[in-house]
């Protein structure tokens, strides 16, 4: 078996591009783009099976670094932006306008409105081998997975086998001798595996872990409120001023520690409101997933150590084993400075000693804290193909209908 099939110049035949593993419906396939090295790169799981020369954006027109995946393909599409100029074998990234397309001019430096140009073979090759979902990694310098394996990851939900009795001495009633029975082992198979543990939904998940943003924290609050009694109407996410009232109210009946935030979301308000409910105390990371391109759960989890960054961190998973309960997950850190007035936003005060010295993985992972229930939620959903990202900046810009999470760290 081939390890690795290069296409350096766009020379070799487009069918030389498909290695022995891929069959029609591989589902890890994850491709990696270097700005710096002017390449892709196309992984099956763990292994590099082609890699290509680009040309990403110009300057004044440059490609977005970050963490995207294929949302839209179509063989010929003509560009809405720039005179109609064919984009053969498209397949677009973001909403706003930048995808993977054929080219004829790939001189293997920077020169695109921003798409990441591909030689006519490659294209053509890739577009065949891909489905709709698929990750793309765009980084300024070059990246390669490597395998992690860390407590946090999620593994998929191992079925707990039938109490079964083998070689069993029964108790017997007073006077009589025991009795034993010898029972065969039964060993589970992948095969006889219940339904119930094998996710219902094939398709792989994307998963988000983060900063809370203020609208969780006002959907919480809204909630918390009604519960309580002070009429919020449908939890929306905004401050509205049936909201504002409520607060309002609430501040009347229970003590609120005083604080120089003057604004109506203040951390004192949040943790008068959670301790009232008794909720404990207010969470400050929020863990989502999307599946085909669609929100499917939304819950709140804890980060320690808020001060310091989490970085931007991008994970996934093949070999996904439903009998054993075990997982493969590849993982690499993008490189993300944070401006100084997103870090103000974020209450991030140091990067330093989080994502840039040490191990940033590592150091991201173990200050994550999931809650049991929600882990098993998500252990049950998992297959191979899934993805993690780990951000501090929330859901991106470019994160809306009909995409999965789009993580910018660079635009």
């Amino acid at each position: 078996m081939l390890s690795r099939l290069v296409l350096g110049l766009g020379l070799l035949s487009a069918t030389a591009l498909v290695h022995p593993a891929l069959a029609a419906d591989a589902r890890t396939l994850q491709i990696f783009v270097s700005k710096d090295a002017q390449s892709l790169t196309l992984y099956d799981g763990a292994e590099a099976v082609a890699t290509s020369k680009v040309s990403t954006g110009k300057p004044g027109h440059t490609t977005p670094s970050g963490i995207f995946s294929v949302i839209e393909k179509q063989k010929y599409h003509e560009s809405n932006i720039y005179s109609a100029a064919p984009m053969p074998f498209m397949q677009r990234l973001t909403w706003s306008g930048i995808a993977l397309h054929e080219s004829n001019a790939v001189p293997h430096y920077p020169a695109s409105h921003g798409c990441v140009r591909m030689p006519a073979a490659f294209a053509k090759q890739l577009y065949k081998m891909t489905a709709m979902g698929v990750p793309v990694v765009i980084t300024d310098a070059e990246l390669t997975p490597e395998a992690i394996d860390h407590p946090t990851l999620f593994r998929p939900d191992m079925p707990t086998p039938p109490a079964l009795l083998s070689e069993a001495a029964l108790r017997p009633a007073i006077g009589q001798v025991p009795v034993q029975v010898a029972m065969n082992d039964v060993a589970m198979s992948s095969r006889e595996i219940p339904a119930a543990a094998r996710p219902a939904n094939d398709t792989p998940i994307r998963i988000l872990i983060t900063r809370r943003s203020q609208r969780e924290e006002v959907v919480d609050l809204q909630t918390y409120l009604n519960e309580l009694g002070f009429a919020v109407g449908e939890p929306d996410g905004l401050l509205g001023s049936a909201t504002l009232q409520a607060i309002s109210d609430f501040k009347l009946k229970y003590p609120v520690e005083p604080t120089s935030d003057k604004s109506p979301m203040s951390d004192a308000l949040l943790k008068a409101v959670y301790a009232a409910a008794g909720k404990g105390t207010p969470p400050n990371g929020v863990i989502m997933i999307r599946q085909g391109f669609q929100p499917v759960l939304e819950e709140p989890i804890s980060i320690e150590n808020p001060g310091l960054a989490l970085g931007t961190h991008f994970f996934f998973v093949h070999n996904v084993d439903f009998e054993t309960g075990s997982a493969d997950w590849m993982g690499a850190t993008l490189p993300n400075t944070l401006s100084r007035a997103t870090m103000t936003r974020l209450g991030i005060s140091s990067l330093e000693s989080s994502i840039i010295s040490g191990t940033p993985i590592a150091n991201a992972l173990n200050r994550i804290d999931i809650p049991d229930e929600t882990r098993r939620k998500i252990d049950v959903m998992l297959t191979s193909g899934s993805t993690l990202t780990i951000s501090d900046t929330g859901l991106g810009s470019e994160t809306g209908k009909g995409t999965d999470f789009i993580t910018l760290t660079r635009g």
